[in-house]
């Protein structure tokens, strides 16, 4: 069955081949003090650099997933509070276990066809991070970087941190940005899951070594001590560090697979919006995502056209949350292929 789900999703049709090498060198049975994971780790953010243009200065750090981030992030770096701004269910699944953290923060909801008014943002001194879910995976809308941009030009003195989780290695991203990125492999990375990233910046490190928080096994100075030398905090999924290496080696530079993606969804969005029945969940093109299309349409089509799909072998990902009757998701991951989006542009053109 070829999935279109929202993650996980579809891995790299050469995964088996990567197992099968993990396998013969002894990667499954490597120990995470050892030189050939210390190697591992040097060499996987060596490749972060150079396929994703991460700059030399951030610092990449390895976690158990995206969700974990929230934790590390209030826990460790923010001081007073953080200032959220978020379109849908996982930014507020972010704000909401930050405020148990930290009581005091706060934020605001935007809808997912606004784009941020920065002009207007007023963000009061007590927040000394901004939180923002640049690629909203549940309504499929997104944060472009000139809006990122904008922030960080009218709030210098603040940190940013960016939930990527569903756009990090399909589009570019400008990680001088931001203070704080995060994702996890299995959406456009094409891996399974299991293994979440951190990206620090030189302010986020400064900022988490002034406020010293320590005594958790996920405290950042601990994992930062750590990672000085390419260790871990913790015994870490050194299968799936391994496979994120070999993805970064084959995988192209970030801009090459931006403009392919780009190009791919302009190719979905164009077949939804020639539907007689069917239509683009996100309708302004300023804030709808790059890596995930929502399809709205009739309770009643929506759920004949996912088994419609299903009987031709392909699985579309069901909408989140209140959207789930009325929606479907379709990811547009590196993984899939451009003629597995060709198929199901085929298949949609019928409705």
């Amino acid at each position: 069955m070829l999935t279109f789900a929202a993650g996980p999703s579809k891995v790299y049709d050469v995964l088996p081949q990567y197992l099968a090498d993990a396998y013969a060198q002894g990667i499954l049975s490597a120990n995470h003090r050892s030189s050939v994971f210390m190697n591992l780790y040097q060499e996987t953010e060596r490749l972060m650099r150079e396929k994703l243009h991460v700059p030399e200065d951030y610092q990449l750090l390895f976690t158990s997933s995206a969700t974990e981030n929230w934790e590390i992030i209030s826990q460790s770096i923010v001081e007073s509070a953080s200032f959220h701004i978020f379109s849908g269910s996982f930014g507020k699944k972010w704000i909401e276990f930050a405020k148990y953290i930290l009581p005091g923060t706060d934020g605001i909801k935007i809808q997912p066809t606004q784009v941020i008014d920065v002009p207007g943002l007023e963000i009061d001194e007590k927040f000394d991070l901004i939180a923002i879910t640049q690629n909203e995976t549940s309504n499929a809308s997104q944060v472009k970087m000139e809006y990122l941009e904008a922030i960080r030009e009218k709030f210098p003195e603040k940190l940013i941190a960016v939930d990527t989780t569903s756009s990090m290695a399909g589009i570019e991203l400008k990680f001088e940005l931001a203070d704080i990125w995060y994702a996890s492999v299995q959406k456009c990375f094409g891996l399974p899951a299991g293994l979440g990233l951190l990206i620090l910046g030189p302010k986020a490190k400064e900022q988490t070594q002034q406020k010293g928080e320590r005594g958790r096994y996920n405290s950042l100075n601990f994992i930062l001590e750590n990672a000085a030398s390419y260790q871990t905090h913790y015994t870490p999924n050194v299968l799936g560090i391994y496979l994120l290496k070999r993805v970064l080696q084959d995988i192209p530079e970030i801009q090459h697979t931006d403009q392919n993606l780009r190009e791919r969804m302009v190719k979905l969005e164009n077949c939804i919006a020639q539907s007689s029945s069917l239509r683009l969940l996100v309708d302004h093109e300023l804030s709808r995502s790059t890596t995930v299309l929502g399809v709205t349409g009739p309770e009643e089509l929506i759920s004949r056209v996912k088994k419609e799909a299903e009987k031709e072998g392909m699985q579309l990902g069901s909408g989140y949350g209140p959207l789930k009757p009325t929606s479907f998701r379709i990811a547009n991951f590196p993984a899939i292929t451009d003629a597995e989006i060709d198929r199901l542009i085929t298949f949609l053109s019928k409705y």
